[in-house]
């Protein structure tokens, strides 16, 4: 096998064993998003298995004499030299240097963007408790009581009733 498509089929084997299948079914809620998920992660390990058998295993050397005692040696000459002629390029790839610095700079995007998220999840999480909490005392909870949770709130309702200033 050619040194670039042994690199394919490794940097795939090496993709299979780090994609967290587990974790990404987890993070479905609909049974469609399931079956589609089902469907890639079929179709992955089809691909990921052909690579593995098909593509990776260098091909049977032929055994040209045995093809000279049944044919002839003058026709199995001439294959064999058309054979050895047959030059297969080797892959020289050029797109993954393009690529690589933009998608370096994406995933730290991602991380930049799952930290963002972590935190505004964090912070809503703790606005929810503090709603819930206040529909909780809500019924018995005085003004004062409310205004000592929100001290902004009662400097503007002070300042509108200072400044005359009721609403309409």
């Amino acid at each position: 096998m050619s040194g670039a498509g042994k690199k394919v089929v490794d940097v795939a084997f090496k993709a299979g064993r780090t994609i967290d299948w587990e974790g990404m079914a987890r993070l479905l809620v609909s049974d469609e998003a399931r079956k589609e998920f089902a469907t890639l992660r079929r179709a992955f390990d089809e691909v990921n298995t052909q690579l593995q058998t098909k593509f990776s295993q260098e091909p049977e050397p032929i055994d040209w004499e045995y093809y000279r005692k049944g044919i002839g040696s003058r026709l199995v000459d001439m294959y064999k030299q058309a054979y050895d002629e047959v030059k297969i390029p080797q892959y020289v790839d050029n797109v993954t240097p393009q690529y690589k610095p933009k998608f370096d700079a994406l995933l730290v995007e991602l991380k930049e963007a799952e930290q963002t998220s972590l935190k505004e999840s964090e912070r809503l999480e703790k606005e929810i408790a503090d709603v819930q909490e206040l529909k909780k005392k809500l019924s018995t909870m005085t003004a004062d009581e409310y205004f000592a949770k929100h001290p902004e709130l009662k400097k503007k309702f002070d300042d509108e009733i200072r400044n005359d200033y009721w609403g309409y």
